[in-house]
């Protein structure tokens, strides 16, 4: 995974920088997120990575599967990644890609976990306060985990916020214990 995410940053930054000078982030963001998608999918990692396909033919089926999701300059970025035998990095590229816009655009995508649904006052109030924190527009994904006792569990990037009960009881155990 970390050999990946080298070889994929460099992809990633010129991706990146290249749909900053064309005004394009959100669909260069659409077409590797497509394309990362495609290659995450068993089958085709198992076209990729046959010895009985060459490079030529590992690209042709990506491009079949692309087709009419990739404009001229995304196939050429995947015309590209085949060509150096990178295709297998395309989840990483775009998860790397989307860091690098999320930067530049100020947003985050908060993660919460709920152990009971959410009214739309309470998402809101919630967005707000994590925007305040982080000093970003966030973007939030709710889900319900019915095992939860109570609470909420935030993640966003590499921050955890566990306000969840079960959090908090562990916390608590932990404080006795000393």
């Amino acid at each position: 995974m970390a050999e990946f995410t080298t070889v994929a940053r460099p992809y990633a930054k010129a991706a990146f920088e290249h749909a900053m000078a064309e005004n394009a982030l959100s669909n260069w963001s659409d077409m590797i997120g497509f394309a990362a998608a495609v290659v995450a999918d068993g089958q085709i990692q198992a076209l990729l990575t046959s010895p009985h396909l060459t490079e030529e033919q590992q690209r042709d089926v990506m491009l079949k599967v692309c087709e009419g999701k990739l404009d001229a300059q995304g196939q050429n970025f995947v015309k590209l990644l085949s060509a150096n035998n990178r295709l297998l990095a395309l989840p990483q590229i775009a998860e790397l890609f989307e860091y690098l816009k999320q930067e530049f655009e100020k947003t985050i995508d908060a993660h919460v976990t709920s152990a009971a649904e959410l009214t739309a006052e309470q998402q809101d109030k919630l967005t707000k306060k994590l925007a305040s924190k982080l000093g970003r527009q966030v973007n939030i994904n709710v889900t319900i985990d019915k095992d939860m006792l109570g609470g909420l569990v935030i993640e966003a990037e590499d921050m955890v916020i566990d306000g969840s009960v079960r959090g908090q009881l562990a916390k608590l155990s932990e404080t006795l214990k000393v």
